[in-house]
């Protein structure tokens, strides 16, 4: 007869199928109604900002093919996009270059995830945050949900927002800093974007606590992140 230990690390172990939306049902039941989903896009680029959406999806009518937004091709996300805008009730914030320098990006981004709860035409009870952190001055309860883009069908909804959000805004940023190429690499550090800020410099776009900009050659806290 043979037996195995349970690990001591389960979420490592644990097959993650697709969001659903037992985590809202789960409130609903419990009386915290309605519920939103919030998450963010863009703490790891070199410049722009930090986005954050917040959504409400309708039980009755929730967008099929809701996935991480990493998950999913840009057509499908900017269909998706329209999609959840005329479905559920959205919220998007953002925040800029110069907040992310004057605190961190980490701070930043639960700030902008913050206001984009408080921006919601409707308050929601519980809000189910991406992450391992729940935005500070949240005016309900609030949930961290490690992987919760690829466990809760509002926060999948509100990972496509803010990534497509985002991404149109650096589609913008190009036309007013067309040396940087930020339509193409939304303000990742890739090769061009690196040998561009070499040859130009930085612009008010560029987050100057990140490396290689950083003058004093150490890493702003979290500037690791990818999302």
């Amino acid at each position: 007869m043979s037996r195995s230990t349970p690990p001591d690390s389960p979420f490592l172990f644990e097959t993650i199928e697709g969001p659903d939306f037992s985590f809202e049902a789960g409130a609903r039941r419990d009386g915290l109604w309605p519920v939103a989903g919030t998450d963010e896009a863009g703490r790891g680029p070199l410049a722009g900002p930090v986005v954050a959406a917040a959504v409400i999806l309708d039980p009755e009518n929730i967008p099929e093919g809701l996935n991480d937004s990493k998950q999913l091709s840009v057509a499908r996300r900017e269909e998706l996009f329209d999609i959840i805008l005329s479905s559920a009730i959205v919220s998007i914030a953002s925040s800029a270059a110069g907040r992310i320098d004057g605190t961190d990006i980490r701070k930043a981004s639960l700030d902008a995830m913050r206001r984009a709860v408080l921006g919601l035409s409707s308050r929601p009870a519980l809000v189910l945050a991406d992450g391992r952190d729940v935005p500070p001055g949240l005016p309900c309860q609030g949930k961290a949900v490690v992987k919760g883009d690829a466990r809760s069908l509002s926060i999948a909804a509100a990972s496509i927002v803010a990534k497509v959000a985002r991404d149109r805004m650096m589609t913008r940023a190009d036309l007013v800093f067309p040396a940087y190429g930020f339509a193409m690499h939304a303000g990742y550090a890739t090769a061009r974007h690196r040998k561009a800020i070499d040859h130009h410099g930085p612009c008010p776009l560029h987050r100057m606590s990140f490396r290689p900009l950083r003058q004093d050659g150490e890493d702003a806290p979290d500037d690791d992140f990818a999302a």
